[in-house]
């Protein structure tokens, strides 16, 4: 079946997008190259202080907004700026500050389940968009963004920095000309610290400071379920992350920029034909409920991307994770300028496995080619400015300028989005089912086999604590539909809380 293209897609959405009402006044701002861009940043506990930072130091451009449910952060940060003599405008309702006619830009950082709401909201009141990673808590609201960008005529860059590196785009085009022969497959790995957050007593209070109805939004109103025991988080930042309701688990987390990487290298517009997951939630009992051990195969016709989970160290009471090594020579090494060898750790990375050798790219700015004996090849490095890029973008009007604009957000937060429905509708297993599963896939297999030494090397017997294995679920890229699946088509979007509900026609 043929798959839709970027192209087709957009003039789909354009064609059948229908007009409707809409929370704020809808208008179009031109921005000339010499008008002061105003910019807002909603969510700013965490990545949002980048978003701050990001926009405070570009030329040209002036923070007017600030916007968080918790008045404590909300407070702190306008003290801040009111202690350099700027004042700005403040809110805790996202909504109130849409109707400012004071703020042109918006930078989201809330937590993922409000992104696309918050998103969308922010379009049709006018205002172009930088939204952190992954875009959205589903795969249809994922949609909805792009849709409502592509109506209003709104830009709205992903925040996966990644795409504003020099040397990874140089790392991508020197492999896609075949420089290394054919991609065999491609593998992210997020190998990155993840202990457990505890077991609570029942609900947990909301801080005083938090207006926890406008926290929830779009989700369920229920009591926080973190430990508040936690001296750092509390019962309602960051561990979040771990529970289906805001959260995607690290594959959506952090994954979502290794994932976008691996996308990249493929040069694939659209979601892959087949998906299924193992792993599982292993190594400790806690509240949490997403994976912190999962591997993702996305069955790609040209080549797997094949997506591992890991939040155990590299072995019981170690400090050091766990670390992808090349297949012949063990660890990757390069020379650096003084001609010293040193150890690149493959924790947090992608490794592209070609027929003539393999690229590892372990950060978001640098790449380097070995070959299949481990000698170095070439190396890239190199990036610009994300939100420069945004910016820029926001005065020419052409999302076509952006480096990583919502419909590759889009792609890229969906395959973490489907993975992770594979697993939610999975069983647990031995590990002699899951071998009998995998068993016509080899590279799935290797992947199964390498996750269980790592699991035995931290204590875990997946015959006593059994993994979990998602069914092997067959997608309608054009329709990004399920086939044949009405559970897992459940489960691309969720039931919406009123009056925070992502709309059908943007």
């Amino acid at each position: 079946m043929k798959t839709i293209t970027r192209r087709g897609f957009l003039k789909s959405a354009v064609l059948t997008a229908a007009a409707s009402s809409v929370p704020f006044p809808s208008f179009t701002q031109e921005i000339s190259p010499s008008d002061e861009i105003r910019a807002a940043v909603v969510g700013f506990r965490g990545r949002g202080e980048s978003h701050i930072s990001g926009f405070s130091g570009l030329k040209g451009v002036r923070l007017t907004g600030l916007c968080d449910v918790d008045r404590n952060v909300l407070g702190r940060e306008e003290k801040r700026w009111k202690d350099k003599g700027v004042n700005v405008e403040t809110y805790t309702d996202v909504r109130k500050l849409l109707e400012s006619k004071n703020v042109d830009v918006i930078g989201i950082a809330t937590p993922n389940h409000w992104h696309a709401l918050a998103a969308i909201w922010a379009i049709q009141a006018g205002k172009d968009v930088y939204l952190e990673k992954p875009v959205s808590h589903n795969v249809w609201e994922g949609r909805k963004i792009v849709e409502a960008a592509r109506k209003y005529d709104r830009i709205v860059q992903a925040g996966t920095q990644s795409r504003s590196s020099r040397g990874i785009k140089e790392a991508v085009a020197w492999v896609r000309a075949g420089n290394i022969g054919k991609i065999l497959a491609v593998h992210g790995l997020c190998y990155k610290p993840r202990p457990s957050i505890g077991e609570s007593e029942g609900p947990q209070k909301v801080p005083d400071q938090v207006d926890y109805d406008l926290w929830i939004g779009p989700a369920p109103l229920v009591p926080p379920r973190r430990n508040s025991k936690n001296p750092e988080f509390g019962t309602i930042h960051y561990d979040w992350h771990w529970f289906w309701d805001y959260g995607s688990g690290d594959l959506g987390n952090q994954g979502i920029h290794q994932m976008d990487i691996a996308r990249w290298f493929l040069g694939v517009d659209h979601l892959s034909p087949r998906v299924f997951s193992v792993g599982g939630r292993l190594g400790y009992v806690d509240d949490g409920e997403t994976p912190n051990t999962q591997i993702v195969y996305h069955d790609y016709p040209g080549a797997p991307l094949i997506f591992e989970v890991r939040g155990l160290p590299e072995g019981t009471g170690a400090k050091n994770m766990d670390s992808f090594k090349h297949p012949k020579t063990g660890a990757w090494k390069v020379k650096d300028k003084d001609g010293e060898v040193k150890e690149i750790k493959a924790s947090v990375a992608v490794v592209i496995e070609c027929e003539d050798g393999y690229v590892l790219v372990p950060s978001y700015t640098a790449a380097t080619a070995f070959d299949k004996k481990g000698q170095e090849i070439k190396s890239w490095s190199g990036s610009s400015n994300h939100f420069q890029n945004f910016i820029d973008a926001v005065r020419s009007r052409k999302y076509t300028d952006l480096r990583a604009d919502i419909w590759e957000g889009h792609l890229s937060s969906a395959l973490c989005h489907t993975g992770n429905i594979s697993y939610r509708l999975g069983k647990t297993a031995s590990t002699r089912e899951i071998r009998q599963e995998l068993q016509n896939d080899d590279r799935a297999l290797e992947a199964f086999e390498r996750m269980e030494q790592h699991l035995t090397a931290n204590g875990v017997d997946l015959n006593a604590t059994k993994a979990t294995i998602g069914p092997a679920l067959k997608m309608d890229p054009k329709t990004e539909k399920f086939i044949g699946n009405t559970e897992a088509d459940a489960l691309l979007t969720r039931e919406y809380r009123k009056p925070f509900v992502v709309p059908e026609r943007v």
